[in-house]
Order: C-alpha cells, then sequence, then structure tokens
C-alpha cells in the first residue's frame, strides 16, 4: 500500500471543523450523504489528517459501507492515502466484484504484510476469490506456520466449515491445572485476540473436551483441567456445509463450536460472528434465486448481470410459449367472446401469485430443514385447505364482479370455478415441486418458480378457456 509523507498533506481547516462526526449513517440506514462529500472533498485535497480522523477509525463494517458508497476512482485513492490506518478485514464487508477490484490495484507485498495482520477467516475469505498466481505469491511472502495454517484452510471446500473457521484458538492438555492455564493465557502473546472456550487435547490433537471461560475463573489453581472439561457435544466437520454448521448454532444456541478434521483432531473453531454472516448469506442467496437472478451483487457490471438472468429467462420464454400454446388452442371461442381475453390475465396472475406464496415457504422450510418426509403430507393438507379457503373467497369475489361487469352470470360461474381449481394447482405445485427437485438433488431455491408459474399459467389458461368452450358450448 502506498503511503504518503506528512510533506504532501494539505489541510483543509473547514473540512477538519466538521471532522466530529458521531453517526454516519441517516435513519434508513444507508450512509450520509454530507459524510461522503466531505470524504471525496479530502480525498480530492489528499487531506490526510482528516480521513485517518474520520475514515480511519471506523469499524470494519462501516468503513465496509463507506467504500461501496464513493465513488471507483476514490476507493483506491482512500486505501493509499489511509496506509496503515486502512485495516484489510474492511474488504470482508464489501460485494465480491469491489473487493476484486481493489485488491487488484494493490501490491502482492502489500497484501501480504496486512495479511499477516488479520484473524485466519478474514484472511482467507479475501484470499480466496484472488488468481491462483496472485494467490501463490501471497502465500509465499507469509510465515511458515501462517502459510501452512491458511493453505489447510483454502484447501477445503468452498461454502465449508473449513472455510469458514479461524485457526487461532487456545488448547491444552488434560492433565493441566487451571492454574498453569491462566498463567499460560496471561503470558503467551499469540491467543487470539478474543475467544470464551479453551478445547482440551490429548498428544496427537484430538479433541477430547471443552472448558468454558467462566468456569475456569470461578475453579481453583490447584483443580485439574481434565475434572472440568465437558465433552464437546456438537464439534463441526471441517468438511461440513457452512449452512449445516448454522444449524447447528441455531438449534443448540452456540456462541462457538470446535471445527475437527476426519481424524477428530482440532483444526479451528467456528465462531458466532462468522455464523451470522453465513446465515444472511444463505437468506439472501435463497432469495436471489428464488427470484432467479442467481449470484450477483449490486456493483456488478452490465454484461455479468445479464449472464446471471438470461438462463432463467430464456426458460421462462419456453414456457411462455407453452402457455400461448394453451390460448391458440381456443381462439375460436376467444373471438367470439372478447371478454374471455380481458379476464384471463386474472385467473393466471392470482394463481401465479398464490402459487408463489405457497413456493416460498416450502423453500425455506427446506432450507431450515423444518420440512421433510415425515411431515409433508400434514403440510400439502394445510396449504391444499389454505389454496381452496382463498380459492373459494376469491372466486365469489371475481365471479360476481364479471358477472356484472359483462351482464352473464355464466361467465361469473366460469371464470369463479376456474379460479378456485386454479388456487388449488398452486397449492399443489408450490408444494410438491419443490419437493420433487430437492428429492432429486436439484436446488429448489433456483428451480421452482419457473415450474411454478407453468403450472399455475397453463393450469389457469385451460382450465378458464376450456370451462368456458364447454359452458357456453352446451348452455
Amino acid at each position: 500500500m502506498v503511503h504518503d509523507s506528512e510533506d504532501d498533506v494539505i489541510e483543509a481547516p473547514a473540512l477538519e471543523e466538521k471532522a466530529e462526526l458521531s453517526d454516519i449513517y441517516t435513519e434508513d440506514g444507508s450512509v450520509r450523504h454530507d459524510y461522503l462529500m466531505m470524504v471525496g472533498a479530502a480525498i480530492a485535497d489528499r487531506d490526510v489528517i482528516f480521513l485517518r480522523k474520520n475514515v480511519g477509525r471506523l469499524h470494519i463494517s462501516e468503513l465496509g459501507d463507506v467504500l461501496e458508497a464513493i465513488l471507483p476512482e476514490q476507493r483506491i485513492a482512500l486505501i493509499q492515502l489511509l496506509g496503515d490506518e486502512f485495516d484489510l478485514a474492511a474488504l470482508t464487508e464489501v460485494d465480491e466484484a469491489i473487493r476484486l477490484e481493489i485488491v487488484e490495484q494493490i501490491p502482492n507485498d502489500a497484501i501480504a504484510a496486512a495479511i499477516g495482520e488479520l484473524d485466519s477467516d478474514d484472511a482467507v475469505y479475501i484470499l480466496e476469490d484472488l488468481d491462483q498466481e496472485d494467490r501463490e505469491e501471497i502465500l509465499a511472502k507469509l510465515p511458515f506456520t501462517e502459510r501452512v495454517r491458511l493453505r489447510r484452510a483454502l484447501d477445503y471446500p468452498e461454502s465449508s466449515a473449513g472455510r469458514r473457521m479461524q485457526s487461532e484458538f487456545v488448547a491444552v492438555p488434560p492433565f493441566w491445572t487451571v492454574g498453569q492455564c491462566i498463567d499460560y493465557m496471561r503470558e503467551d502473546e499469540d491467543l487470539p485476540e478474543s475467544f470464551t472456550q479453551i478445547f482440551v487435547i490429548d498428544p496427537t490433537f484430538k479433541l477430547m473436551g471443552v472448558v468454558d471461560l467462566d468456569r475456569i475463573l470461578r475453579t481453583q489453581r490447584t483443580t485439574k483441567i481434565e475434572d472440568i472439561m465437558r465433552e464437546t457435544s456438537h464439534p463441526v466437520p471441517a468438511e461440513m456445509d457452512q449452512e449445516e454448521a448454522a444449524q447447528l448454532f441455531q438449534q443448540y444456541d452456540l456462541l462457538s463450536a470446535a471445527v475437527v478434521d476426519e481424524n477428530g483432531r482440532l483444526v479451528g473453531v467456528l465462531t458466532i460472528d462468522d455464523v451470522v454472516d453465513v446465515i444472511h448469506e444463505e437468506a439472501e442467496e435463497d432469495i436471489k434465486r428464488l427470484a432467479g437472478v442467481g449470484d450477483e451483487e449490486l456493483s456488478d457490471n452490465v454484461m455479468s448481470t445479464v449472464r446471471s438472468r438470461f438462463l432463467w429467462l430464456f426458460i421462462n420464454l419456453g414456457t411462455a410459449f407453452l402457455s400461448s400454446t394453451v390460448i391458440g388452442l381456443f381462439d375460436a371461442t376467444i373471438e367470439e367472446m372478447v371478454a374471455l381475453a380481458v379476464l384471463m390475465p386474472i385467473v393466471a396472475s392470482m394463481g401465479g401469485n398464490a402459487g408463489t406464496q405457497t413456493m416460498t415457504v416450502t423453500v425455506r422450510a427446506l432450507a431450515t430443514r423444518d420440512l421433510d418426509i415425515y411431515n409433508a403430507g400434514r403440510i400439502i393438507r394445510r396449504e391444499l385447505g389454505v389454496g381452496g379457503t382463498n380459492g373459494l373467497l376469491f372466486a365469489c369475489m371475481v365471479g360476481l364482479v364479471a358477472g356484472l361487469m359483462y351482464h352473464d352470470y355464466h361467465l361469473g360461474i366460469v371464470i369463479g370455478v376456474a379460479l378456485f381449481i386454479n388456487f388449488m394447482a398452486a397449492a399443489l405445485a408450490g408444494n410438491l415441486v419443490p419437493l420433487l427437485l430437492n428429492k432429486f438433488g436439484a436446488d429448489p431455491a433456483v428451480a421452482s418458480s419457473v415450474f411454478v408459474t407453468m403450472v399455475t399459467d397453463l393450469t389457469g389458461f385451460f382450465g378458464f378457456l376450456g370451462l368456458a368452450t364447454l359452458w357456453f358450448a352446451y348452455r
């Protein structure tokens, strides 16, 4: 990172008068515009004093928000002006595209120096997105022990607990006394900055148990660790998916958990702050996939966003052609009664919205493991009940309005029955489509919306137009 000499600093008294900013956010949570204007002016004036006082001291999450909010050309200039005051951990708080854009402009020597000051989980988070060549060059510049630790974490699968874990932890043998353990924690300078548990291991580093810090503080110094340790009932395998690990934290109210390899040896610790990030990321990912937008960020350019969305839009186009084919089968009926063309979108739209509601609940229940083969029947029956009740209510309302609008109660009956049928089809599709996709190994969050929409469109159009054709042919 580039460090500016004090001779290059241009002081801006007007800006320094506004330097004391206790809160950089507006009421809606966005970064204040006046603050960004002052930061932009300070970057243009190369006012290092203002930037270090009002930007360099921010929490990493706040600094990440500032990096996302300022102009792209200001980001690297801000980092250069902050120099040693810039915390590279702030890059874990920004979109991937912005993170890559920034690290590409920072020399590898500077990144290696900054990586050495980070917790291992933050270091891995930054390194994993770099090109292999740059990653190896950065790792080669790190001390041997740290390099081995980071390589081991990077070797675990993406989105696994091993990638998320922190390699720094406190581990002691069972025969130590509480006094020895306390002295060790006071004297060793390489311990993590914060921790809540002490892990107990045997000579081969296999996990034997855990002792909470509060238990240490309440126990006599002469007591042996093995006498107060408890079994670690929920160690997290390093290969476990991060979402499954997060569910363990949620289920058992954990603050931290030991991460073990396939042989049961302690390799790291997963902490609640990382798990909160996982829960947020997984929820955001599910929401995006339900809409078919893929893994995109607000900072992505036009072409990458187009590529992310094109596939499912293309599949939607195919299902739309299917729906139009169904409509084409009844073109003669539509020509005889134009009101059918006016009312068709109501049936399809209401069914589609009802299906989306059911599908969203089902996909989320699958993601949180609240829905499985044992309770699927009960959930389906409940959704059919909901669909039938809503279908009946809206069938009566829409049928009455349509009958009065076109002075034809037959038309009101037809659209009412078609709407009820489509609500029932939506309830079934919203449940069965995600369940079947999940059973066959597909991600229900990605593909469900396309197929549920297809079912409700086809059922709505075919049901409405088919019933209209039969009704008006034999009335």
